[in-house]
């Protein structure tokens, strides 16, 4: 595999990780009855369409393709499992753990991309500027377990 081709697979993963950030809040915002997550969440929400956006402003660098997004079949899963996971309890605390558990996944992956591929500057600034956003949003959420 060449330099391009594991430049275009890291942002790959980093935008999948940005949409499916993206999706699980679209789908557990209309669930938020507390103010201060609900803006919160529309924060994140706008962080992760900034990385995407940038995204896809550095993707034709290399590669004339679109970046990967989730497909259908994860976005249903994440709508699906959320929805059963508050069926019961929609809390504002539940609804920030299912949140932490989703963004630690997201930090969990994009420390792995950060370790372990040799990337160029803009793109490893990028993956540093979602690991960091995300744990930020870990620390925010705490505050509403």
């Amino acid at each position: 595999m060449n330099k391009e081709q594991k430049e275009v697979n890291v942002l790959d993963e980093l935008n999948k990780g940005a949409c499916m950030g993206r999706d699980a809040i679209d789908f557990i915002l209309d669930k938020v009855e507390d103010k201060n997550l609900k803006t919160e969440l529309n924060n994140q929400y706008e962080k992760y369409k900034s990385i995407s956006d940038h995204i896809a402003s550095m993707y034709p660098e290399y590669s004339e393709k679109e970046p990967h997004e989730t497909n259908a079949i994860n976005k249903m899963m994440t709508w699906y499992g959320i929805e059963m996971k508050t069926l019961l309890d929609n809390s504002t605390s539940k609804i920030a753990e299912l949140l932490l558990q989703g963004t630690n996944m997201g930090i969990i992956e994009g420390r792995k991309l950060l370790n372990h591929k040799d990337t160029n500057k803009d793109v490893h600034d990028l993956i540093q500027e979602y690991v960091d956003m995300q744990e930020d949003a870990v620390e925010k959420l705490k505050k509403f377990l």
